[in-house]
């Protein structure tokens, strides 16, 4: 059992509202950020215990901020947790809320879950997570969902939305460029992880990738023959099968 699945067991805090799966999920790419100085962010707010739950685990160099809609959550705000009201689906709040905050090295989006605003908070946000941090879209399950602007294959959700990150991080690779062609978000993700309603992003920047060869060659170069054409091939089937031309 990892801390974070202890604590939420434990829990005598707040509430806290999260699919049971996400526990894993979370030590697994949060784990290397524990007893160092680092910044958290999180929408949703909610009762606030799963802000308590990212004080206890990540130690005392963290700083844990808050995003809620909810001017009542502001009461609970404690030691090293600060939280901030405001409109998540509204981008100039959202800038605002930028320029005030240090680089991010965390940030989790379990806000409204709405399609708007998934997509506003990455878009203005993605580029404020720390060069080495995390970028994490939480209850990605609203996008099959029409009461939060969702549905299967329907543009605009944010699922549909992370499908072109696939593509943009495979930027290099494009030959051609008017489709698809190098970005910023090329140069600063190293990968992307879908998990059951959740899409990690691991930021690095990087550069072009090269070809990497050790060793030596130990067998001839092979070719592949030509496939001979569709109707050569269906015309063999046919003698083999009535044995006639």
């Amino acid at each position: 059992m990892n801390d974070l699945l202890r604590h939420f067991q434990e829990n005598r805090g707040g509430l806290i509202h999260k699919w049971s799966h996400y526990f894993e999920v979370y030590d697994r790419h949060f784990a290397r950020f524990r007893d160092r100085r680092s910044v958290l962010l999180e929408f949703g707010v909610s009762h606030g215990g799963s802000l308590q739950m990212w004080k206890a685990y990540f130690g005392e160099q963290a700083v844990i901020y808050g995003v809620d809609i909810n001017p009542a959550c502001k009461a609970l705000e404690e030691e090293r947790i600060h939280i901030r009201i405001g409109d998540q689906g509204d981008r100039r709040f959202l800038q605002e809320l930028r320029n005030e905050l240090p680089p991010v090295d965390i940030l989790i989006d379990d806000g409204g879950h709405t399609m708007e605003q998934q997509i506003a908070t990455f878009e203005v946000f993605f580029p404020h997570v720390a060069p080495d941090g995390l970028y994490v879209c939480e209850d990605l399950h609203t996008s099959y969902r029409p009461k939060f602007g969702g549905g299967v294959r329907r543009r605009g959700t944010f699922i549909e939305f992370a499908k072109s990150l696939i593509d943009a991080l495979h930027g290099w690779h494009s030959r051609q460029p008017r489709r698809l062609s190098v970005t910023e978000f090329t140069k600063t993700a190293f990968a992307l992880h879908f998990y059951d309603s959740m899409l990690v992003i691991e930021k690095r920047p990087r550069e072009e990738p090269t070809h990497v060869r050790s060793g030596n060659p130990r067998i001839a170069p092979f070719r592949v023959p030509p496939r001979r054409p569709l109707f050569g091939r269906l015309a063999d089937r046919w003698v083999k099968f009535t044995g006639r031309l």
